[in-house]
């Protein structure tokens, strides 16, 4: 659980990342979810929704140290242009981030904190969601190659688990109890879209990356939360 909560947040301080972390995704995800969706409620105590909403916003950044950001900003520019393989996971490796990473960082920040703004606080919404997308990455490393010859994600692939992924089911219960049949809607739609991203590193670059879990993970959560916003 340490191991997973010191990948995942910037809470939990060092820890050595082994395929033992991925067993506790889930309930890492949940646990993020919740103390997001804390701040998300106490926060529409007191301020106007749009407020709120930028104060979750910045609030899951701090929680996670930007880690999936990056992730999704760096699987942009590597996945995106017109590259070749080789040359694609070169540009996810470089610490500069390119036109592609800005547009898609920059576009799913707004969708969030439009969806937030737009949608009443739900913590089991967030609880949902974020378990939902911690539960699909956690079994990707079972499902699909490692792209790279070695790289931080290479340690999760010894006995990497396939069972999280069934977190899908109870995370998508959690967020219709939250928002109803909206909320429901929400987790699956999310998880389709993470699923996507992973489906899409596998054709352009033949397996998946640190990067690449990471924006799964964000896309899941925005996709989801737009979905959520939807009038139903």
């Amino acid at each position: 659980m340490r191991e997973a909560i010191a990948l995942l947040t910037t809470l939990g301080g060092a820890a050595p990342l082994t395929s033992r972390a991925l067993r506790w995704f889930p309930l890492a995800g949940a646990l993020a979810g919740a103390l997001l969706g804390g701040c998300w409620w106490a926060a529409g105590k007191w301020w106007a929704p749009a407020v709120a909403a930028a104060i979750v916003v910045a609030a899951d950044l701090a929680l996670t140290g930007m880690l999936h950001v990056d992730g999704l900003a760096d699987s942009a520019d590597g996945l995106l242009p017109h590259l070749t393989r080789e040359r694609r996971l070169d540009v996810m490796r470089a610490p500069d981030i390119g036109a592609f990473g800005v547009a898609v960082v920059g576009g799913a920040l707004l969708c969030e904190f439009a969806a937030l703004a737009s949608i009443r606080p739900s913590v089991l919404l967030l609880v949902g969601l974020w378990c939902a997308a911690r539960s699909l990455t956690a079994s990707v490393p079972a499902f699909v190659p490692y792209a790279r010859t070695d790289g931080i994600a290479s340690t999760l692939l010894e006995h990497a688990p396939r069972w999280p992924v069934v977190g899908v089911v109870p995370a998508a219960a959690l967020a219709a109890l939250g928002t109803g049949r909206g909320g429901f809607a929400a987790v699956l739609a999310g998880t389709l879209a993470g699923a996507g991203v992973v489906a899409l590193a596998r054709r352009r670059v033949g397996g998946f990356t640190g990067d690449v879990l990471g924006a799964a993970i964000v896309v899941t959560e925005v996709v989801g939360l737009v979905v959520a916003a939807a009038k139903w």
